[in-house]
């Protein structure tokens, strides 16, 4: 198979895993996209109905394979993963993904060992420590997307509430992807301006409730998926498309800051840990975490996150 690049091999083709390839798609990032699954018939079928755009998007080649398929991939996508069922708790699936993990990344290695790893499956913060545990790369080369979904949505609300475009409000959610999240007010920013300052100029300062109202923004951020989930039973549209912001970033060496998962060494005393933080991503995968100034509160809210994250990496065995 000639290999055509950038190269990028797709790690199970489920719903999150074909929303990215398709947006990847569209988007015209890669020259060849590799799509592996258990489901091979699957593979194939996504493979058929995605290539027949081809005369409306930019040069793809687009093939269902195997591990030896995704040699010399720029960056491999791991989207496989076990689904949390009814009344399963957080760590039995943590548990179950490991396990599957232990499985496939040594796979993922013996045949892409220069690619960049990039996590998506949950627990994601567990499995992007585990990818890096069991691929034995550099941890600059294994990251997760983090929180950076999360950062989306909040970035969404805060828009619609203000009435601005998404694209000038600055502000994060960091630490864990799921429940011990945390919205970072003390440095939100809506056109240059610190939201704190931004609130009392904004023409709706006079009937605005604003603790109320941020306080709804954030429950809204954190529970979009579980809300998501009871209506459709699935997500996949915004992490696919964040999937492909993580990705433009890798391949086109952008050093954009975005805040995805990655290993946390010395922050406010934590390392050993995978936990999102504004990151400078570029061709190596993150060349720099930046250590983000937080209020006290915000600061205990990161220690509760790695401790949550540390509990459940201790339970799996990591």
């Amino acid at each position: 198979m000639e290999v055509l690049k950038p190269k990028v091999a797709i790690i199970g083709v489920g719903n999150v895993g074909t929303r990215y390839a398709y947006a990847l798609t569209i988007r015209g990032l890669a020259r060849q996209i590799i799509l592996v699954d258990i489901d091979k018939k699957r593979a194939e079928g996504e493979v058929m109905d995605l290539s027949h755009g081809a005369p409306y998007v930019s040069p793809v080649e687009i093939i269902a394979g195997d591990y030896p398929d995704i040699a010399d991939s720029d960056l491999v996508v791991i989207t496989a993963g076990k689904k949390q069922k009814p009344g399963e708790t957080r760590l039995d699936l943590a548990k179950d993904n490991v396990t599957l993990y232990k499985r496939i990344i040594p796979e993922i290695v013996k045949y892409a060992p220069q690619a960049i790893l990039l996590a998506v499956t949950n627990p994601v913060d567990v499995l992007s420590y585990a990818a890096y545990r069991f691929s034995g790369k550099p941890a600059k080369e294994v990251i997760s997307s983090g929180t950076v979904l999360d950062t989306a949505r909040f970035r969404f609300l805060l828009a619609q509430h203000c009435q601005v475009d998404p694209r000038n409000v600055h502000a994060y959610i960091l630490g864990e992807h799921g429940d011990s999240e945390f919205p970072v007010w003390s440095r939100a920013m809506i056109g240059g301006m610190l939201f704190s300052d931004y609130c009392p100029l904004c023409k709706r300062a006079d009937t605005c409730r604003r603790e109320e109202e941020l306080r709804h923004i954030f429950v809204a951020v954190r529970d979009s998926a579980y809300e998501i989930l009871e209506r459709k039973g699935e997500t996949s549209y915004g992490i696919g498309l964040a999937l492909v912001r993580i990705t433009q970033a890798i391949l086109n060496d952008e050093n954009a800051i975005l805040p995805v998962s990655s290993l946390v060494d010395g922050y406010l005393g934590i390392s050993d840990v995978y936990l999102s933080l504004p990151s400078v991503i570029n061709r190596s995968g993150v060349r720099e975490v930046l250590k983000i100034q937080l209020n006290g509160e915000e600061e205990e809210a990161f220690k509760n996150s790695a401790q949550a994250l540390k509990k459940v990496i201790k339970e799996v065995g990591l």
